[in-house]
């Protein structure tokens, strides 16, 4: 009798020393490996999937750990690419710490920007989510009737792509995000007027204080009917033509395109960039002011004018400012 209960002891002394070596010693693959978690999946199952992936060394050794810990296993996909241990591997299922693509889109960004940015993500060919971008209007039609594309309800945000998700899923999320911002701003009536004049708004300037006084301009120089004269659109007419050559030439300022803001009275035909919160605010509440001209003063910040005159003084002050330093740079 006491050798079969020593027996056993050893039994329980040699299981105990392989559960504890199999949960302490890291294991795994050295290159990427995806393991992908259906929602609803049993640890038994969740044990085995790793262990026939090579994540684990036992099944038994998990699963132990698990009714020890007995934490929720979150579902999606994983992706090992160095040797860990169960525990690690356990913690990280328990928080979710599932595989995804970051891609991070700031304020200002245009779909061109936006498809490169996704290109680079490795999500799809820049053509590809243009392509999307510019058929999938049906997302905002409940809010812009009129759009021609989903420039401008591309919320900049950061979002996680799975390595599932297309420029589709990409497109959905981005869109699902303006809902949520416009709804929390209170964005309604001319929808697409706002995130027009926005969009220009955050070309224009990135000081927060001077959004509202910008917006603010523009509208007055449309109440005079005066054109903007804004050269983000500009920028924008030769984008879509596919002959912007990362400056602005005279040719631009002449080509015939109803983004054209030099040409053509009003506002383009839609928005010009995606903008960001502060600058959607910006074109719901401009300032109210007799400002109708505004330049850089070449230190991140506008001067703004009422005359013509002014405008003048404000703009050879700004000439001044640029050969001064072109100077200094040159000595």
């Amino acid at each position: 009798m006491r050798k079969f209960f020593a027996f056993i002891l050893l039994l329980l002394l040699v299981a105990a020393g392989w559960i504890a070596y199999s949960l302490l010693i890291p294991a795994g693959p050295k290159q990427q490996t995806f393991v992908e978690f259906r929602q609803g999946s049993s640890a038994k199952h969740i044990a085995s999937d790793l262990h026939n992936a090579g994540i684990i060394r036992s099944r038994i050794a998990f699963l132990v750990l698990h009714a020890y810990k007995h934490k929720t296993l979150k579902a999606g996909e994983y992706m090992f690419d160095h040797p860990a241990t169960p525990i690690e591997i356990y913690n990280r299922m328990a928080h979710g710490d599932t595989y995804a693509r970051i891609l991070s889109i700031p304020e200002g960004f245009n779909m061109f920007d936006i498809a490169a940015a996704v290109e680079h993500a490795g999500i799809s060919s820049q053509q590809d989510f243009l392509n999307q971008a510019r058929i999938q209007t049906a997302l905002v039609r409940d809010l812009d009737p009129r759009a021609q594309s989903l420039e401008g309800y591309l919320y900049p945000d950061t979002y996680h792509i799975s390595r599932k998700q297309g420029p589709a899923d990409v497109i959905i999320a981005m869109v699902k995000r303006f809902h949520q911002e416009a709804k929390a701003l209170g964005l309604n009536g001319n929808t697409h007027e706002v995130v027009t004049m926005a969009s220009i708004v955050e070309k224009e300037t990135a000081v927060p204080e001077e959004r509202a006084l910008v917006a603010g301009v523009f509208y007055n120089r449309m109440a005079q009917h005066m054109v903007l004269a804004t050269d983000p659109s500009v920028i924008y007419a030769a984008l879509l033509a596919g002959h912007y050559r990362g400056t602005i030439y005279q040719s631009d300022l002449q080509f015939h395109s109803p983004y054209n803001t030099y040409r053509v009275q009003g506002l383009p035909p839609g928005p010009i960039c995606n903008p960001g919160a502060a600058s959607l605010k910006a074109a719901m509440n401009p300032t109210q002011t007799d400002y109708l001209y505004f330049v850089s003063d070449n230190n991140g910040h506008h001067r703004f004018a009422r005359t013509p005159e002014e405008h003048a003084q404000n703009v050879q002050a700004y000439r001044a400012a640029v050969n001064g330093k072109n100077h200094l740079s040159n000595q």
